[in-house]
């Protein structure tokens, strides 16, 4: 029989931190923030998650998908709850990176791509059918750009379904 030695207390603090950064580095976790469980989703495998906002707050573009609480430090997040944490358990909450990045492209560069595109567009038809190139350059960049946001409300509600563009908590 394998006796098994006692940990100091350097070992037993830093290996679960280290274990646990390792694992988020490696699973693309962009973000984690702290916090108590106040509340779970009866049957939808979410849970409330209470933590203090941040300076970090202020630059994240997914604080949309926090909620104040009466505008003070509080905020509270709904997050995907695969771990099965209860009302009242200290938690990580996490983003991932990838998906991070994909919903501030779509948000913030495709609408002013698809403007871009629309005035070049508008551009080259006005000269083609002979029209006034400022006006139907004009015109086409805000249509174009009216249907990037209507792009982007459809997808960003399918995106807002799938698990991989919620927080979670690890």
């Amino acid at each position: 029989m394998k006796a098994i030695r006692e940990l100091s207390w350097t070992e037993a603090f830093l290996k679960p931190t280290l274990i646990r950064v390792y694992f988020l580095v490696k699973d693309g976790i962009l973000a984690t923030e702290e916090g108590i469980v106040t509340k779970t989703g009866s049957g939808t495998g979410t849970a409330w998650v209470k933590t203090t906002r941040t300076d970090a707050c202020e630059s994240c573009t997914a604080k949309g998908a926090c909620n104040m609480m009466g505008g003070g430090k509080d905020m509270e997040v709904e997050a995907v709850n695969k771990i099965g944490a209860k009302a009242d358990d200290r938690v990580v909450i996490a983003f991932e990176s990838s998906s991070l990045l994909k919903a501030s492209f779509l948000i913030y560069l495709f609408p002013v791509i698809c403007m871009i595109a629309g005035a070049l567009l508008g551009q080259k038809l006005s000269l083609k059918y002979d029209l006034n190139e400022s006006l139907f350059s004009a015109g086409a960049a805000f249509i174009f750009f009216a249907a990037a946001f209507l792009f982007v409300r459809i997808k960003g509600n399918r995106m807002a379904g799938k698990d991989a563009y919620r927080p979670r908590i690890v």
